[in-house]
């Protein structure tokens, strides 16, 4: 269905119908319902709203479902939202994903998440002893400096 399809479709049937359709259509493909869908279900145009983005975002993308689903997955474990993870590893896992896949990204996720931790705790670093800058004071060479 296209997207004009799908505007006009809900505009038919008005977005509280949509809301709930959509929630259930959902629920059939992966066996639950994301708790963030729930919320925003209160309010059906948030939710169509939302859904109509990220249908935009994934049906037009180049890249297989598969690995948009194992990308959500890491974006999910860096973010350390274990429902995410939860959701999208079930998601990646109907599309045809392995566990050494699903293992491998979440390594990556890891590591990525890792050095954000490194790379502002360093910038604070340098921002704070800017004589000599954190590799100096890092590597003893600027210690006893004032």
């Amino acid at each position: 269905m296209s997207f004009e399809d799908t505007l006009a479709r809900i505009l038919k049937r008005g977005t509280p119908a949509i809301s709930k359709e959509w929630l259930e259509q959902i629920e059939t493909e992966y066996g639950r319902t994301p708790f963030i869908f729930e919320r925003m279900a209160e309010r059906p145009e948030v939710l169509v709203s939302h859904l109509l983005y990220k249908g935009a975002v994934t049906e037009t993308s180049t890249i297989d479902p598969k690995y948009v689903e194992l990308i959500s997955m890491a974006v999910g474990a860096a973010l350390q939202c274990s429902h995410c993870v939860e959701y999208h590893m079930q998601a990646a896992l109907k599309k045809g994903a392995t566990r050494e896949e699903i293992l491998e990204v979440i390594l990556i996720a890891g590591l990525l998440a890792n050095s954000v931790v490194l790379a502002e705790a360093y910038r604070v670093m340098e921002a704070q002893m800017p004589e000599c800058g954190a590799t100096c004071d890092t590597n003893g060479i600027g210690e006893g400096k004032k």
